[in-house]
């Protein structure tokens, strides 16, 4: 079973960091090293288009 999302507070704190950690440590347990590399390749790929539109729009 996969956890829900977590909900973090509006000032993110260390309680919202294991939240976020524990949430990754469940989606990837079960991966493999292969899995759980391209999971997080694609992660922050996608990051790092939000912050290229996010850039582009304050230009």
């Amino acid at each position: 079973m996969i956890m829900k999302k977590p909900v973090l507070s509006p000032n993110f704190t260390i309680e919202d960091i294991h939240k976020l950690r524990e949430y990754n440590y469940e989606i990837t347990k079960d991966m493999t090293d292969k899995e759980r590399m391209d999971y997080y390749n694609n992660r922050g790929r996608e990051v790092q288009r939000k912050l290229e539109r996010m850039k582009a729009a304050n230009v």
